[in-house]
């Protein structure tokens, strides 16, 4: 079944090499979104695909990159629209 998802990461997260983290994680599972970074300092990841790979990310985001520390993480799930072709990060 495939699934959207919402998520606001906070924490250490800009600055760290976590948006490159995010997409790299996202395209071995070749799920479809974007990244992006927040001016409140927190990062925007929005994405799609199979169900069991999109939690699969969950639980990366939730630990981070060995650079950042997250400290707590928004999850709001979403209808499948495929509305993503690819992953990407935005600026």
């Amino acid at each position: 079944m495939k699934t959207g998802v919402h998520i606001i990461v906070k924490g250490s997260v800009q600055g760290v090499g976590f948006r490159w983290f995010v997409e790299r994680e996202a395209k071995k599972l070749g799920l479809n979104g974007y990244v992006k970074n927040l001016f409140s300092g927190n990062v925007e990841v929005e994405v799609e695909g199979e169900r069991g790979l999109v939690e699969e990310l969950v639980k990366k985001l939730k630990v981070g990159n060995r650079m950042s520390r997250v400290t707590g993480v928004q999850i709001k799930w979403l209808d499948f629209e495929d509305k993503f072709k690819g992953f990407q990060i935005r600026f």
